[in-house]
């Protein structure tokens, strides 16, 4: 059997690759399953973010993980994105709204003069135009970075978008049933303890919590509600 068939509620697997393109583009972290030297099952979360047909991800050369996921031993990437509570009559019946990936294959290590841009492309995906803010890395700080790359060929999708799916019965009783809509928000910025003062909040902080202020208006007036429930 394929690692990438849906055997499980199959009717919410999705083949869109502009689907899955979306839902990378909008995560921030995943968790990578790969297994030890000695067969110890690993899961590890760690940044992301999508390089057109693959995914980067980066850490310290003297990352354990890291290496053996360089040497490109099998290793399998998953990123969920919960949009709400599916809150049924019923708790066999109640679920989640999301969007859930799974990428399988093998991480190469991107040579160094790749590096510098890849991580780049990292800062700018957590906050877009951050990169152009701060100092450029140092070759020390890029000797004791490692980058690696995924290529997106294997890969299932999963989107749950309903709601609940309560028996004839159930919907006869007095039990409400509905959605929770869930998604993440920023706060105001937290200055560092030793920042000095009079530095600003730069473009790219104020414009990620300007982005996420429109984002929910429109959520509040049922304009995106379904696009951020899956």
């Amino acid at each position: 059997m394929s690692s990438t068939k849906i055997t499980r509620l199959p009717e919410k697997g999705v083949t869109d690759r502009d689907e899955l393109y979306r839902l990378l583009d909008d995560a921030l972290v995943a968790h990578i399953g790969i297994t030890s030297d000695d067969r110890t099952p690993l899961a590890i979360p760690t940044a992301i973010a999508r390089d057109g047909d693959g995914v980067l991800v980066h850490g310290s050369t003297g990352s354990g993980w890291m290496r053996l996921a360089a040497d490109g031993r099998p290793a399998c990437v998953t990123v969920t994105e919960l949009g709400g509570i599916i809150v049924a009559r019923s708790a066999f019946e109640s679920s989640m709204r999301y969007r859930s990936a799974v990428l399988f294959g093998s991480f190469t290590r991107l040579a160094d003069d790749e590096v510098e841009r890849a991580l780049d492309l990292l800062t700018d995906h957590l906050i877009p135009g951050r990169a152009a803010e701060v100092r450029r890395p140092t070759r020390k700080e890029l000797a004791a970075t490692m980058v690696l790359r995924l290529p997106l060929t294997d890969w299932s999708l999963k989107v749950s978008a309903g709601w609940p799916e309560d028996t004839p019965a159930d919907i006869d009783g007095d039990t409400w049933a509905g959605v929770v809509p869930l998604r993440p928000a920023y706060a105001g910025p937290l200055p560092a303890p030793d920042l000095r003062q009079g530095i600003p909040v730069p473009p790219s902080v104020r414009s990620l919590i300007a982005n996420d202020q429109m984002l929910r208006n429109l959520v509040s007036t049922g304009v995106m509600t379904e696009r951020l429930s899956g």
